[in-house]
């Protein structure tokens, strides 16, 4: 995933002692500036954007499609074992990362999944009138996080490269605040959408289908914004021919070995998210799950009724707007708290209690649940929210961490790809078992799963080796 919503203090060294990140944007060992007309523009005019566009597929692989197949009677199992595994196409970035950086500039490929995006969410739209249309749609995800993924690469290659240290760490809670923004718009305005197509009449899966043309449309639209203003990056030297590029490949795979401290490094990474996986998908779900079956009934319509007393406008308002705007806000704290007191073994421990403690108010809203007496919307809304900020606030360390202690070298871009498939491979297994526990533990013992799955992340964070030296107040 990812939002890189932290603040990058240190400037990354390549191999031949050149900055990374220095105060005017100098790029890593090996590569040539392509000059643009965009790449003199404010970060401003596309920083926001750019992560806007990252955030909008990923919610939609993520959560929307989970909503959308809840909405037309499938179960949690279903839903969570065959989407959850769509996320290894996160991990398989550092498979073809380096050739991104070999063929063509950043800016190409960043424009190009874009486009290609919006044609696979009109697909998805199309392809629900179908009567296999959960087979099709599935093969649309996985296609669609593919683009996905490869889109985040380079954006984030743009981003390292095109910006010196300073303004990374200027627009660091920009970045990750409009990525927050693009899951806004998925979750709370493509799914409001449906809900209240559906509630003035239009057949599910038609109101499914219009909703999903309007993030093709927004899609398109950030395609062509992006055209004008985005920054081509740097470029790596064009390998010559196919064994260059076998080369260069193994050489990026070796200097990433080559790290010191990299297996207990990756053992942080793997467990820092490991307890937040099981919630990913199957938190939601239990939003819209049916009070009879233990859930908290955000699942109507049209009328409300003792399965459903809430509707999913509300979950859309709740879920999308409201605990994803207090998002926005814990996570800039958290990168301002990184900025001030820098990550070091106390700062990450809190960062991560406070990423897995909150996650006690699903278990806390599961028992809540009674036909009798539905849980109210503002204790839904307050608890759901408090696990967001939690979350938002200390999952800034993750990032950090990844770009400050593993990344920096000869290849920080695509090492930093590493860093992320990597903490994307917790999330495939534990998403695949969620709904599965859910359906079989209920809900009440499948939060309790979930906490006594977090006390890892803790103690990962407590012996996470820091082996590079972080000087919050150089700029070259």
């Amino acid at each position: 995933m990812t939002a890189l919503s932290v603040f990058s203090m240190m400037p990354a060294k390549s191999s031949a002692g050149m900055s990374v990140c220095s105060e005017t944007p100098s790029y890593i060992a090996g590569d040539i500036i392509v000059n643009s007309p965009s790449a003199n523009r404010s970060p401003f005019a596309w920083v926001p954007t750019a992560y806007l566009a990252e955030g909008i597929p990923f919610a939609m692989v993520i959560w929307v499609a989970g909503t959308l197949f809840k909405d037309l009677g499938h179960s949690d199992s279903e839903i969570t074992l065959s989407t959850a595994s769509i996320g290894i196409m996160w991990s398989l970035k550092p498979l073809y990362a380096g050739f991104l950086d070999m063929f063509k500039t950043k800016r190409f490929w960043v424009i190009a999944m874009q486009l290609v995006m919006a044609a696979l969410l009109g697909l998805w739209a199309s392809s629900l009138a179908l009567t296999n249309y959960f087979v099709v749609v599935i093969l649309l995800l996985w296609l669609l996080a593919f683009a996905s993924a490869t889109q985040d690469i380079c954006i984030d290659g743009v981003y390292i490269t095109s910006l010196g240290a300073s303004d990374q760490g200027k627009f660091m809670g920009i970045q990750g605040a409009f990525w927050n923004a693009g899951r806004i718009f998925a979750t709370a305005a493509i799914v409001g959408i449906a809900s209240l197509l559906q509630r003035n009449g239009m057949d599910a899966r038609a109101a499914w289908a219009t909703a999903l043309g309007v993030s093709m449309g927004a899609m398109a639209l950030l395609a062509i914004y992006h055209s004008f203003v985005l920054p081509p990056g740097s470029r790596s030297e064009r390998p010559a021919t196919a064994l260059a590029v076998a080369l260069t490949f193994r050489d990026q795979f070796l200097d990433f070995l080559q790290k010191p401290h990299l297996l207990g490094m990756l053992t942080f990474v793997f467990l820092y998210r490991l307890g937040e996986g099981f919630l990913l998908l199957e938190a939601p779900l239990f939003m819209q799950g049916q009070v009879s079956n233990g859930g908290l009934g955000m699942c109507a319509t049209s009328a409300v009724s003792a399965a459903c007393p809430h509707l999913l406008e509300s979950k859309a308002l709740i879920d999308g707007l409201i605990s994803t705007v207090v998002s926005l806000a814990f996570g800039l704290l958290g990168g301002i708290f990184a900025g001030r007191y820098g990550l070091n073994r106390k700062t990450l421990v809190f960062m991560a209690v406070c990423l897995n403690l909150p996650h006690i108010t699903f278990y806390i809203l599961s028992c809540m649940v009674s036909p009798d007496a539905p849980v109210s919307l503002s204790v839904i809304a307050t608890l759901v929210t408090i696990e967001k900020a939690g979350y938002s606030f200390g999952f800034v360390a993750n990032m950090l961490y990844m770009m400050q202690q593993i990344s920096p070298g000869k290849y920080h871009m695509t090492h930093y790809a590493y860093c992320t498939a990597i903490m994307n491979l917790t999330l495939i297994p534990t998403q695949m078992a969620s709904g599965v526990l859910a359906d079989h533990l209920g809900f009440q013992t499948f939060f309790l799963v979930v906490m006594a799955a977090s006390i890892p992340s803790v103690i990962g964070a407590y012996f996470a080796p820091f082996p590079n030296k972080v000087d919050s107040s150089s700029k070259h």
